[in-house]
């Protein structure tokens, strides 16, 4: 397992997607996952940014552990703020026009779509969100 620890900001995004890329090229991950694993991580350090210290900034811990069977990323994205599950919130209705639809809630529908898993939980002053990603 590999981590980092960095500022949640938004100039933080490009430091965290190239340290995961950089785990993931050592198991030759296909692209395709790569690019949704990217979107992901965009997604999901963004929400950190935006909700879990607001407005000041606070440190985010990102974690990158690779399971053998079957052979998966598992990205562990870990924040002292305020406590924010976006599981709560109920996926956006999609067959909506974009004019009739919510604001918000989008990204993480990607994400859910897009993972194989994601858990989130709320533990000793953290915020832990999983994302599981079979390669």
């Amino acid at each position: 397992m590999k981590e980092v620890t960095v500022e949640a900001t938004l100039e933080s995004i490009p430091v965290i997607t190239e340290f995961v890329d950089g785990q993931l090229e050592q198991f030759d991950c296909p692209v395709k996952a790569q690019m949704q694993i990217d979107i992901a991580i965009d997604e999901l350090f963004s929400n950190i940014v935006h909700y879990a210290y607001h407005p000041g900034t606070g440190p985010a811990t990102v974690r990158v552990e690779v399971i053998e069977e079957p052979l998966s990323v598992v990205i562990t994205f870990i924040d002292q703020g305020v406590p924010y599950d976006p599981l709560a919130k109920a996926d956006p209705d999609v067959t909506l026009s974009v004019e009739e639809r919510e604001i918000g809630g989008l990204g993480i529908y990607i994400v859910k779509k897009n993972m194989n898993e994601i858990t989130y939980e709320y533990k000793d002053g953290r915020n832990i969100l999983k994302i599981r990603k079979e390669l």
